[in-house]
């Protein structure tokens, strides 16, 4: 089952059909097709093991999944964002790889001595060589994603082509998307949900777009100007388009928006339902040793709960919703056994779709095929998915594990409060102190004590934070997550981000 399996089933079922780009000069199905096979013949006279994609989003990268899909070597798709010296690092991994990358970026690969291709010229170069043999090998790597290292270096994680193909075969229906349907991804290529995007859409027959450099109103502007029907965003993007003041916000082609890569704000999710009752939600939770989404809260799990009066009910608005097909899910304490639904613990899944390999280390999943995912929370009674935040993100303060997302939740509430992180800070009586930063809404003053109170008022005494400050901004990665070290890092030695 290699992952070109899914390209020649769309090339051969709706070939004319424009899949990647823009209406009036996208691939169609079929010339993606031809472009994959001619790239995988680039990679074979070049002997490479691998391709380095190290660009923003757009059509190489499709190109490059399939040409690399066919010439049995994996895509790794590398964030351009990293400095210099971790990038270095990353690449020397591969010294054998075809590199494509944008002219800002090159330096970086020829210093790893690789030869440089920008994505014009990749796309070029792959049009001249439209015969090509057949798809490599179903077992072998098809993607070799780094984790955003928010907690810890960055590793390698292997995705094979049965995982990939299996969340495909498990979640989309062949050809199912209406001819007009159009999605637009605003995630770079070097996370899990571009890779996953590329193949849904391809599969379902959705045209696909992406968006280089995200803006509330050019976010909005391209919904409006390609009638996009599908979209993706990460929770800080869905907050933006919420919460700037005088954009126009009406998009009338929308039918169904995606979120995930970190937690929601309920107040956020809230505010958009309302902004957009004809729009189906979907809250996706995953990870990249995943292959993507492993939980989904539906569009009428959405309505119903921000229509119910029932607390537990209501509460599901802030889950990840229930397993996708072929995925098991555990929730187990620390000696691994399942605890009952309601009490936390970490969070393990099991499928076909689930790898759980990294490069160089092998395989994580233990013997019954079950791999740790290090998010924590809990199941409630119907079987939804409630996540705690990182297992390595918990404070210990004294002998009291205590999980931030449920005192950032509190913060979150105030309706001042746009962003919020709780982190523990070392201290010499407690171990760690419980310390809180705030992103306020332009021109407000929020006092401190006043915030305290509030979660003092909602949870008890010992999950009150010792310090709250305000910053500007939160440091976050492109896809939305906190990296709370450098946030550690900073109130330790007393510094504002």
């Amino acid at each position: 089952m290699n992952i070109s399996m899914l390209l020649d089933m769309a090339a051969e079922g709706f070939g004319d059909r424009v899949v990647i780009g823009r209406t009036d000069h996208g691939l169609t199905a079929g010339r993606l097709r031809e472009l994959a096979v001619g790239g995988a013949q680039l990679v074979r006279a070049g002997k490479a093991d691998a391709i380095v994609y190290l660009a923003v989003n757009g059509p190489a990268l499709p190109v490059a999944l399939f040409a690399a899909a066919r010439a049995g070597v994996p895509l790794v798709p590398v964030n351009y964002r990293l400095g210099e010296a971790q990038l270095d690092a990353l690449l020397a991994n591969h010294p054998r790889a075809l590199g494509i990358a944008d002219p800002e970026h090159g330096d970086a690969l020829r210093r790893a001595g690789l030869l440089v291709r920008s994505p014009a010229e990749w796309l070029a170069q792959a049009a001249r060589h439209p015969v090509g043999e057949d798809p490599g090998p179903t077992d072998s790597p098809a993607v070799l994603i780094y984790t955003s290292g928010t907690t810890s270096a960055p590793k390698g994680v292997v995705l094979r082509h049965h995982n990939l193909v299996s969340y495909v075969l498990g979640t989309v229906e062949f050809a199912g998307a209406d001819p007009d349907e159009a999605a637009l991804v605003s995630v770079p290529p070097y996370h899990i949900a571009a890779v996953s995007n590329v193949l849904t859409n391809l599969y379902a027959g959705r045209r696909a777009l992406t968006l280089e450099q995200f803006t509330p109103d050019g976010w909005l502007g391209l919904i409006r100007e390609q009638r996009i029907t599908n979209a993706m965003v990460v929770p800080t993007m869905l907050a933006r388009i919420i919460d700037t003041d005088g954009l126009d916000r009406s998009v009338p082609s929308l039918r169904a928006l995606a979120y995930g890569g970190a937690r929601m704000p309920v107040r956020v999710i809230e505010s958009a339902l309302r902004e957009w009752p004809h729009v189906d939600f979907v809250n996706a939770y995953g990870l990249t040793e995943t292959s993507s989404t492993i939980t989904v809260l539906g569009p009428q799990e959405h309505r119903t709960a921000v229509a119910s009066d029932d607390p537990v009910v209501r509460a599901r608005l802030g889950s990840a919703g229930l397993p996708v097909p072929g995925v098991e899910l555990e929730v187990r304490d620390v000696s691994g056994a399942v605890v009952a639904a309601g009490e936390t613990g970490q969070i393990w899944v099991r499928g076909e779709q689930v790898s759980g390999e990294y490069a160089g280390q092998g395989s994580a999943v233990d013997e019954l095929g079950f791999f740790h995912t290090r998010d924590q929370g809990h199941v409630d009674t119907d079987g939804y998915l409630h996540i705690e935040g990182r297992a390595d993100d918990t404070i210990i303060r004294g002998a009291e594990n205590i999980a931030p997302a449920e005192i950032e939740d509190v913060l979150l509430d105030h309706p001042d409060v746009l962003d919020a992180v709780v982190v523990g800070v070392p201290d010499e009586e407690w171990g760690q102190r419980i310390e809180a930063v705030v992103v306020l809404r332009d021109g407000v003053t929020v006092d401190a004590d006043a915030l305290r109170a509030q979660v003092r008022g909602t949870l008890r005494g010992s999950k009150t934070p010792d310090r709250i400050t305000s910053w500007r901004e939160l440091p976050r990665t492109p896809t939305g997550k906190l990296v709370r070290r450098d946030i550690v890092a900073a109130l330790t030695v007393g510094r504002q981000g």
